[in-house]
């Protein structure tokens, strides 16, 4: 039988999300017996033209010259799957979509004119056709791992719809929010990190990014309650997704608040 060819393309990020592969550790040689890896610059393969079967993207499109290549890899690959925050939502440097980037590049670089960016930095769905979505920053081996054995089981591939919220309850952690009376992104955050925060006492940050029926509007007001400020509350949903719409809308809300 062959092999399904497999390609992992690094865009704007930090490569955090291409090492859940390499977690992997042995497990990525059980992998290999199973697909065949053609571009996977962090693990040493370079072939990027190369058509395949499914493509992982990691990244931001930021540049264009990153424009022109997501076009060119879209065109060979019959399935193209977008990983983590960067890829699914404009990762955390989005937050210059909401500001001037070009005064920032003006007041860092002393050559502005050889910097190429475009004015936004955004999820790969905005481009090109994405088939599926991983969530996190940044996605877990696990959720590689259920992706790719559903699709080559031939299986369309479901990520988690749960909240953080279901994962603290079965890790039986003391709830943050109702609890500790501290503000916790959890009742709006997709499931998958485990809970790690809440279980070393922090709060959620979400970092899988806003999950589905998310109530922003409530769970801000219940923040008010906390005593936090409209620009506050906004921070914290300015963080890893800042540019998903749900939490774009509602940050830009609060602050809206504050100038009436």
């Amino acid at each position: 039988m062959t092999k399904k060819t497999v390609a992992i393309h690094k865009f704007s990020s930090c490569d955090g999300c291409q090492l859940a592969f390499l977690n992997l550790g042995e497990a990525l040689l059980t992998l290999t017996e199973l697909v065949d890896i053609k571009h996977f610059a962090e693990a040493g393969l370079l072939n990027e033209q190369h058509a395949v079967d499914i493509a992982f993207i990691e990244g931001s499109i930021s540049t264009p010259h990153e424009l022109e290549r997501i076009k060119q890899i879209r065109k060979k690959s019959k399935i193209l799957i977008s990983i983590g925050a960067c890829a699914t939502s404009g990762g955390i440097q989005a937050l210059r979509n909401i500001n001037d980037a070009q005064s920032w590049i003006e007041g860092i670089y002393a050559k502005p004119e050889y910097i190429s960016t475009l004015d936004n930095s955004s999820p790969v769905s905005e481009y090109v056709t994405v088939n599926y979505e991983l969530w996190g920053c940044p996605v877990s081996t696990e959720q590689i791992v259920v992706c790719l054995q559903s699709l080559l089981a031939g299986v369309s591939f479901k990520d988690n719809t749960e909240k953080v919220c279901m994962e603290c309850k079965r890790e039986q952690n003391i709830c943050s929010l109702v609890t500790n009376n501290t503000p916790c992104l959890g009742p709006v955050t997709k499931a998958g990190c485990g809970a790690i925060c809440p279980a070393f006492g922090r709060n959620c940050y979400a970092c899988y990014g806003p999950a589905v029926d998310t109530n922003t509007s409530a769970l801000s007001q219940r923040f008010e309650g906390f005593g936090l400020l409209p620009e506050d509350i906004a921070r914290r949903f300015s963080l890893f997704n800042n540019n998903a719409p749900v939490f774009r809308n509602i940050a830009n809300k609060l602050l809206e608040s504050k100038t009436d």
